[in-house]
């Protein structure tokens, strides 16, 4: 699925982490992604992450899944919202909405939530620390947005909930049947359901705080550095004042911990592999049945294409002429050539047309052959499902 008539250059300059932006049905012809009782469905399975938010007059209540059929046929007449993370993981034409974003960068993507809501159904007025598309899958929904948001801004008293004690609407919009809204980080925002079919897909991006940085990376070095390196001052000048702590051994200790930090080689191949780690990294999604190098070439040479598995995480960083270091679910291989160039290929767009020529690449057929069993790649058959072999 793709935008239509949709200025990328426009909206990346002038809205992107900036403002919101109402942009009405751009696909062309719209189909919703799937139906309320599949995403009920989902939301029984114990493996997906999945929550209802009740109102009942001013009320909040949060309750976690997975969930009981008979839940859904119990929650009376108090408005009501059902949310599940990361349906793009299961759902195949959920994880196709992506392709239409794709002009941010993959490393950025963080899944797919996709709520249903009853009539005045919502999760109340809130901010998010990440850009969201708000994507209008069904029936309606009533949004209003608010000022800018931060730490400081006061929320009402709940345990689970971070609600704004606080919420001045500054527009309201209705979105419709494949309308799109654009909230940048920190901006206010309440959405209610209009009827009883309301669903909405909720495109997210990850965007890593300084204090999750520093600790995984610190946590990262600290893993892979020898305990006998200690700090040393082999010429020791004599102090007035054995109280003082030196400039030099300031400096001498400072360098210890920069010289570290410093090396942004290391940094990016940690980085790397730190933000292609799948969402849920316990689940398992390797190949039933391992395939041989020949059983790749063979299929490839039939006219079959590669997709990406909808849980899986590729990103690559660019090294010297034609080499690459490309990421797969928290995995770092170093790629050249035409290995190089099909991992680029992968990470270009969710299913990937494969030169034929590369059949003849060793390496990169053995890349494929290793993502595929490690479940990262599955065979496209051409229609909306994929297929193992």
């Amino acid at each position: 699925m793709q935008l239509q008539n949709f200025d990328v250059d426009l909206f990346l300059s002038e809205y992107w982490q900036k403002k919101p932006l109402l942009i009405k049905n751009p696909w062309g012809r719209w189909t919703n992604p799937m139906e309320a009782d599949d995403l009920a469905g989902l939301a029984c399975e114990e493996e997906v992450e999945s929550r209802i938010i009740l109102n009942d007059a001013g009320k909040w209540a949060l309750e976690h899944g997975p969930f009981a059929e008979e839940r859904f046929a119990g929650l009376g007449a108090a408005p009501w919202t059902l949310l599940v993370q990361a349906v793009d993981h299961y759902v195949t034409p959920v994880a196709d909405l992506l392709g239409a974003f794709r002009f941010i960068p993959n490393w950025r993507v963080d899944d797919v939530m996709v709520s249903y809501a009853s009539d005045g159904g919502g999760v109340g007025p809130h901010y998010d620390q990440y850009d969201v598309f708000l994507v209008q899958g069904a029936g309606k929904r009533r949004w209003r947005l608010g000022g800018a948001c931060d730490e400081s801004s006061a929320l009402l008293p709940h345990d689970d909930l971070r609600l704004l004690a606080q919420f001045e609407a500054q527009s309201e919009y209705i979105l419709e049947a494949g309308d799109i809204l654009y909230v940048p980080p920190g901006i206010a925002h309440d959405g209610v359901g209009i009827g009883d079919d309301c669903m909405t897909y909720s495109i997210g991006f990850r965007a890593p705080s300084h204090t999750e940085l520093l600790s995984d990376y610190c946590d990262h070095l600290i893993e892979g550095m020898d305990d006998d390196i200690r700090y040393s001052d082999p010429n020791l000048p004599h102090q007035a004042n054995s109280g003082e702590i030196s400039p030099g051994a300031i400096d001498r200790l400072h360098n210890m911990i920069v010289e570290k930090m410093q090396d942004r080689e290391n940094f990016a191949r940690w980085f790397g592999a730190h933000n292609s780690m799948p969402k849920y990294p316990d689940m398992d999604w390797a190949a039933e049945d391992e395939i041989s190098l020949d059983m790749m070439k063979e299929r490839i040479a039939s006219g079959l294409s590669l997709r990406r598995n909808p849980a899986s995480r590729f990103s690559f960083i660019r090294g010297k002429g034609a080499t690459c270091t490309f990421f797969a679910d928290g995995q770092a291989y170093d790629c050249q050539a035409d290995a190089a160039n099909f991992a680029q290929i992968i990470c270009s767009a969710d299913i990937a047309e494969i030169p034929k020529n590369l059949e003849g690449n060793p390496a990169a057929m053995q890349l494929a052959v290793t993502l595929y069993n490690r479940g990262c790649l599955i065979f496209d058959d051409g229609d909306m499902a994929a297929e193992q072999i």
